[in-house]
C-alpha cells in the first residue's frame, strides 16, 4: 500500500520521499517512479528510530518543505495476547504507533508552515476484534485516535486522517491459504479483495486539497468488510 501511494502522489505531481527498512524493496519503487518521469528518491530508515526520521526530512529538503506525511510502516505478528511476548508487544507498537508518531513530530514545523496533510494508515482491527492480533489492533486503534487528537491540537494548519483497510491483496497474505482468502472474500460486499491502489486513492483524496474540509476523520476502505455480518 505504502509503494501504491507513492506511485500515485508521484502521479499527481508529488516529489516523494520513501524509507523502509527494506532497500531491496523500497529503492525499486523510487526507480520505477522516476522511470515515468516522477521524482521521487529513496532513504532507508526505521520510523521507530528517531534519528532516522531526521535524515527522511533532510532528503525531502532536497525538494522543498514538506506539505504531506503519509505514515504506512507496519509489524504484525500473530499470537494470542498469553503468547505474546514483552518484546513482540512492544516491537509492533514501535512500528505501527510511535513511527506515526516519530514521523508527524519531525515533519511538524513544515506541515504548520504550509497547512499540510497527514495520513495514518490504521486498519479495520481498529474496531474489530480478530483472534491472534492484540499489539496490531491495540497500535491501530491508537492511530484513530490519535488522528483525532492530532487533528484537534494542529488545526487548522495541518489537517489530520486516516484511513482503515481491509483484505487489501499485499504481499502480507502471502502465507495465508487458499480457504481462508476464501473465507476473507465471502466477508466483503464488495466480493473480492481490495487491491492496493484502492487504498492509494483514498490517501490521495485525504492529502489533496479537495479534502480541504476533511479533518479528523477515518476512511474505510474494505469493500464492506466492517458491515458484513452472518446473522439471521
Amino acid at each position: 500500500m505504502g509503494a501504491a501511494t507513492a506511485v500515485r502522489l508521484a502521479a499527481e505531481g508529488a516529489a516523494v520521499v520513501l524509507s523502509d527498512v527494506d532497500a531491496g524493496r523500497g529503492e525499486p519503487v523510487a526507480e520505477g517512479i522516476r522511470a515515468e518521469g516522477g521524482t521521487a528518491v529513496f532513504v532507508r530508515a526505521d520510523v521507530a528510530d528517531a534519528a532516522d526520521w531526521d535524515r527522511v526530512l533532510a532528503a525531502a529538503h532536497g525538494f522543498g518543505p514538506v506539505g504531506v506525511l503519509s505514515s504506512n510502516a507496519y509489524a504484525c505478528e500473530i499470537a494470542p495476547a498469553h503468547a505474546l511476548t514483552r518484546a513482540s508487544w512492544e516491537h509492533q507498537l514501535a512500528v505501527n504507533l510511535t513511527g506515526a508518531f516519530l514521523g508527524f513530530k519531525a515533519a511538524l514545523p513544515d506541515l504548520r508552515a504550509h497547512r499540510g496533510a497527514v495520513v495514518l494508515t490504521s486498519s479495520v482491527h481498529a474496531h474489530t476484534g480478530i483472534p491472534g492480533r492484540p499489539a496490531y489492533a491495540a497500535s491501530k486503534g491508537a492511530l484513530v485516535s490519535l488522528c483525532g487528537q492530532l487533528a484537534v491540537e494542529y488545526g487548522p494548519e495541518v489537517r489530520v486522517n486516516a484511513v482503515l483497510p481491509g483484505p487489501i491483496l499485499t504481499p502480507a497474505w502471502g502465507d495465508v491459504g487458499e480457504a481462508d482468502r476464501a473465507r476473507s472474500v465471502e466477508g466483503t460486499a464488495a466480493g473480492r479483495f481490495g487491491v492496493p491502489e484502492e487504498v492509494a486513492a483514498a490517501i490521495a483524496f485525504l492529502a489533496a486539497d479537495e479534502a480541504s474540509y476533511v479533518t479528523g476523520t477515518s476512511l474505510t476502505v474494505d469493500g464492506g468488510w466492517s458491515v458484513v455480518k452472518e446473522s439471521a
